[in-house]
């Protein structure tokens, strides 16, 4: 079974979805620690989550509609930025390091924005396809 060289075959194939997957998640990151200095707390976690919802939301009903997205670009997207972008680790952890009503609320608005998000991603890429049918 040969593995390639870096110049062919499955080996350069592999390479390049993980460079694709480090670019994308090297801006994801970058865009999140941004997103956090704008609005800091529950409340930027909340923003990065719900909006990384959506736009994941779009990506993945758009390859189903239209597919004008390469599978590239659904790495970079996706698997690479979205993936650094949203946060379920320090939404967990600001959830739990708040009082209960809080806390509460958090989990709610984080789950009930984050599933519409999806819903309206979805309507989104529908739209952009000419209303394809799921």
């Amino acid at each position: 079974m040969s593995t390639g060289t870096l110049t062919s075959g499955p080996l350069l194939a592999r390479l390049e979805t993980l460079a694709l997957v480090a670019l994308g998640g090297f801006a994801g990151a970058n865009c999140r620690y941004v997103a956090s200095l704008l609005v800091p707390g529950l409340g930027g976690t909340l923003l990065a989550n719900v909006v990384g919802a959506f736009l994941l939301g779009f990506v993945f009903y758009e390859s189903r509609y239209a597919g004008a997205l390469s599978a590239e670009t659904r790495l970079v997207v996706a698997t690479g930025f979205l993936s650094s972008f949203t946060t379920y680790s320090t939404f967990a952890l600001q959830s739990a390091q708040s009082a209960v009503l809080p806390l509460v609320g958090n989990v709610v608005a984080t789950y009930a924005l984050g599933f519409a998000a999806v819903v309206a991603g979805r309507a989104l890429a529908r739209r952009t396809a000419g209303g394809a049918s799921a």
